[in-house]
Parts: C-alpha cells; structure tokens; sequence
C-alpha cells in the first residue's frame, strides 16, 4: 500500500514541479538598498513551494524504491501470449488530472483547501483502483505500459498490466514482480 502511494506521488511530479513555479516567492533585488527579509517571511510567503518540494522528495523516494526493488525479479518466468501497448493511459492521466489542477487559484486559502481535498480524493481513487501504473512520469523516464495474457506456471492469466523500460513481443519470456494482484514490473528474460 505505502508503496502504491509513493507512486501516486511520483505521478505527480509534474504538478509538484509547475505549482513550484507558478506559486514561489523570493524576493530578488538588484540595487544597493537590498535588505534579506527573513527566513521567517520567506517560509511564510512560500509555504506551498515548500510542500511541493517535501511531495517531490516523497516521489523521488519512491521511484528509488520501486528501481530497487525491480532490480531483483524473483518469480518464475512467464510467456506472452497476447500483447497490447496502452501506453495512451499516461496521458490520460496527465490531462485528467495534473493539466486542471495547475490552473487552481494558489493564493486564496479556500482553493488550497478545495485543492488538498482533489489531491486526497484523486489520491484515494488512484490507489483502490490500482491506476498507479497510468503514471505521466514513469512515460517520461521511459517506461512502457502493457497490457498482456500470459502463460504461467499455474497457467493462462488474462488482463495482466506490464509495467516496464523494454519493448515486448509475443512469445517473449519475462521475469517479473508482482506490484498488485494484476501489475507487475516485467523484464525480458536474459537468455
């Protein structure tokens, strides 16, 4: 579960990072008269910066864990039977979600409040619906979204999502982990 939550955060990313440059605040001066206004003012003026900085680390966090953990695939084989590219889903979820929620107000404290309660929402309905794998940023460092029947050891299971850095193929054996019931991480198998 922490781990489907790590990559909602990952997800994100995008979000985080435009929210940062939209809402920062540092005063910058050029003249002689220039006089520092504080750390307190300045983590007063940009305390959702900062926020979005801490979410950033959580997803970055998470994205280490998750290569990590995909170095070391350690169940049995499996066989590609039918093989169906759905990468679109990235997309889908970039402009679902991160493309209207930049536009928010980031100034009124009613909207921040509005917006944290979507975050909560979206970040709840992410997780029970296991659409953690329709993930924008996992598209941008290159990973791939499948969905395949395969042929395992217990035999044919139907419906499965792929996530992976590899162009599949039918037939192709891959070594996997398991990320929820029905997604796993897949690698082509080294032969």
């Amino acid at each position: 579960m922490y781990r489907k939550i790590g990559l909602f955060f990952l997800s994100l990313w995008l979000f985080f990072l435009l929210t940062i440059v939209i809402t920062i605040d540092v005063p910058l001066c050029f003249s002689k008269n220039c006089e520092f206004i504080e750390f307190s003012e300045l983590l007063r003026r940009n305390v959702i910066p900062i926020i979005c900085i801490i979410c950033l680390l959580i997803g970055g966090y998470s994205y280490l864990d998750f290569t990590y953990k995909l170095k070391d695939a350690t169940q049995i084989p499996f066989k590609i039977v039918k093989l169906e590219n759905i990468d679109y889903e990235h997309l889908t979820f970039l402009t679902t979600y991160i493309v209207p929620l930049v536009c928010f107000n980031f100034i009124d404290s009613r909207y921040q409040i509005v917006l944290l309660i979507l975050l909560v929402v979206i970040g709840i309905i992410y997780i029970r619906t296991d659409l953690f794998y329709a993930n924008p940023t996992l598209a941008l460092l290159n990973y791939r979204i499948y969905k395949i029947e395969g042929e395992f050891k217990e035999g044919i299971r139907n419906n499965i999502i792929l996530i992976t850095r590899s162009k599949l193929e039918i037939n192709q054996r891959c070594d996997y982990i398991k990320l929820d019931n029905r997604i796993y991480y897949a690698k082509p198998k080294s032969v």
